[in-house]
């Protein structure tokens, strides 16, 4: 799969395809595993990873058999197929390869495409009940975007990947609204101006009851502990109302959310490395995500300030770079992926900016320096790509 696909997660534009219709091939191939079970769909431009596996938390909780399929993965290319929080095994990947390689090499389908159908086939074989299906970009010409959920859910509308999906917040939360289907409830995370009236049109003419996300009574918490985590505990908890046969039990949510991490094994989301210094790791790389990040490190009492990040090519770096405190440490470097900015081009672009800022060949070697270089009372934060994450999960693990 590695070897013969290119992959958007590390390729970017190159290995990108829209459309389903070799997605719909591929699926008529295997016999539409997606029809055996049900599933719920999420989009969205932040927290549709973290709203994915709260649900999932929760779902499996309650007693449900549940499939998990999200992207990107960030160590291990089994993390994006899961059931009851466990990886799919890499010899059930190698029987799905092994079984269809000459049909998938014949009609050359692309990474991604594989990876949903894979996903599919393997929910069906083992029978879930319930299967949390995350779109990998957009919605409307997605590959997971064939299947009709029992559920769908749009979390937010930011300025991501508009090279794609368009410009503007109207064009991006119209390629999302595709995820809508003919009767099937859409739930919306954030109600904005720009975008509430094409989510009414949308739902409207698809006959589709929608939802917006509304702040529930109860004092819902998580082990996620990222602020921004609280719009998605609202979306996760108007969605879950929406269920017809999902008995909402209260203790059942609020063991569900609080178990996040133990039951799904999501990395990546404010997740706390040691207390002192502190190091806190999160995936944010849009300015939607960042800008909350950088409202929440403002709240931490702490001496100093680095900032490990590393971005991909697509980022306005300098907008990025400008949301944080402007006395923090800067350690930047470019992520171990084709798609990583280089640091020539990073140079360029924050060299007219007055910070303190330090470039290294690696994250890792920048993350290293900013641990020997910080006190106790110090906090080092790692964020700007899921990528510089990525490799420092890889370094740490490495080492240990």
């Amino acid at each position: 799969m590695f070897s013969k696909l290119p992959m958007y997660q590390r390729q970017g534009a190159a290995a990108y395809r829209s459309g389903l219709d070799s997605i719909k091939l591929l699926d008529l191939y295997l016999g539409h595993p997606h029809k055996n079970f049900k599933s719920i769909h999420i989009a969205g431009t932040n927290g549709k990873g973290s709203t994915s596996h709260m649900i999932a938390s929760i779902m499996q909780t309650a007693g449900y058999k549940t499939g998990l399929y999200t992207s990107p993965h960030l160590l291990d290319f089994k993390e994006r197929i899961k059931v009851n929080g466990v990886k799919i095994s890499k010899e059930e990947v190698m029987i799905f390869i092994n079984s269809n390689k000459s049909y998938f090499e014949k009609e050359k389908f692309t990474f991604f495409e594989m990876s949903v159908a894979l996903a599919f086939w393997h929910f069906n074989k083992v029978k879930v009940d319930y299967a949390i299906i995350e779109v990998g970009l957009g919605g409307r010409l997605d590959a997971t975007n064939i299947i009709t959920p029992v559920l769908s859910i749009i979390t937010n509308i930011g300025l991501d990947h508009t090279q794609f999906l368009g410009k503007t917040h109207q064009k991006i939360a119209l390629e999302k609204a595709g995820i809508i289907k003919n009767g099937v409830p859409i739930i919306i995370g954030e109600k904005d101006i720009k975008t509430e009236s094409i989510f009414k049109e949308v739902s409207r003419k698809s006959n589709a009851p929608l939802y917006f996300a509304k702040k529930t009574t109860k004092n819902f918490t998580s082990d996620l502990k990222g602020f921004y985590q609280a719009k998605n505990i609202k979306t996760v908890i108007t969605a879950l109302n929406q269920l017809p046969d999902f008995n909402l039990n209260n203790s059942v949510i609020k063991k569900g959310l609080s178990r996040v991490v133990e039951n799904t094994g999501l990395k990546g989301r404010w997740q706390v490395l040691q207390n002192s210094p502190k190091v806190i790791l999160d995936v944010g790389h849009n300015k939607e995500a960042l800008r909350l990040i950088a409202k929440q490190i403002n709240e931490i009492s702490y001496n100093k300030l680095y900032l490990v990040m590393g971005f991909i090519k697509e980022r306005e770096v300098d907008s990025l770079v400008s949301l944080f405190p402007k006395e923090a440490n800067f350690y930047l470097s470019s992520p171990n992926i084709e798609r990583a900015m280089p640091l020539t081009i990073l140079k360029t672009l924050l060299k007219p900016f007055n910070l303190k800022i330090n470039y290294f060949k690696s994250i890792p070697i920048a993350y290293q320096m900013a641990v020997s270089n910080s006190d106790k009372d110090d906090l080092i934060f790692v964020t700007g790509s899921t990528f510089a994450v990525a490799d420092i999960l890889e370094y740490i693990e490495m080492k240990n």
